[in-house]
């Protein structure tokens, strides 16, 4: 088995908790009247407060915001697999925030998060998700990662980026593999999209599947709804061009019913 095979370290995200602390404490050294204006300041804007409330419920106060934030790409990168039909233990999943910090803290590398795993379906199909460190993402870099994986024999490689990526560096990616690369920033992966209650379902089709709502529809690709190749969902799917998905609506927002959209 490959040791970077499930199992789990960098860079940081919501540091509200110490501008919280920070603000308290100027405060409380100004006078009366200026720490009533700091605080009259504060509600000058009617949506601050709510958005502030909204975060403060998701600040992790029991350790670094770096572990939390590699917790929950982490964590995300492994929900999309499984849903991309790829095998992913059910004790990953399960794993939490003080069982990934143990482990994490205990030596505290990047290529330690990595992992890959093959689809359900088709053992031989093989992904592999790479964090890259922070910083822009550059040429050497992706070589670098090239020459890693280069034996591996992966169909697909996930890349989970820190930092900014030149088009040119993404025009490299495409030069170097011979197979599908998805590139995330990790900010991306810190919330899974699909689990948002407004989202509708997803199903993607099978070959079969759309064949069979063509025929029965009388239609062709370009005649069904478009969602494009660069939409989140597609990338999250890792959606390729022609490819059709059934959108279930099921909410008191949107009703019930059903529509078919093509990646375009």
């Amino acid at each position: 088995m490959d040791p970077h095979q499930f199992a789990p370290s960098q860079q940081s995200a919501l540091t509200m908790e110490s501008a919280e602390i920070t603000a308290a404490a100027a405060a409380a050294r100004a006078p009366n009247g200026a720490a009533r204006a700091i605080v009259e300041d504060d509600d000058e804007d009617d949506d601050v407060p709510e958005v502030a409330a909204c975060i403060s419920t998701m600040l992790d106060r029991g350790g670094s915001v770096e572990s939390h934030r590699l917790f929950l790409a982490r964590r995300t990168a492994l929900e999309m697999l499984r849903d991309r039909g790829y095998a992913v233990p059910e004790e990953e999943l399960a794993r939490t925030l003080p069982e990934f910090r143990a482990w994490w803290e205990y030596r505290p590398e990047l290529e330690r998060l990595a992992f890959s795993t093959t689809l359900a379906s088709d053992p031989s199909s093989k992904v592999k998700v790479v964090f890259c460190p922070p910083g822009p993402v550059k040429i050497a870099a992706i070589r670098l990662i090239y020459t890693e994986v280069k034996d591996e024999n992966l169909s697909r490689l996930i890349l989970i980026l820190q930092g900014k990526i030149m088009s040119t560096t993404r025009e490299s990616i495409k030069e170097i593999f011979r197979f599908k690369v998805d590139t995330f920033q990790i900010t991306e992966l810190l919330v899974n999209i699909t689990k948002h209650v407004l989202k509708p379902k997803h199903e993607v089709l099978t070959a079969e599947g759309k064949a069979k709502l063509l025929k029965e529809y009388n239609v062709v690709d370009s005649q069904l709804p478009r969602m494009l190749e660069n939409d989140a969902v597609a990338r999250y799917y890792g959606l390729g061009k022609g490819t059709v998905v059934k959108v279930i609506y099921d909410s008191e927002l949107t009703g019930n019913h059903v529509t078919y959209r093509c990646i375009t």
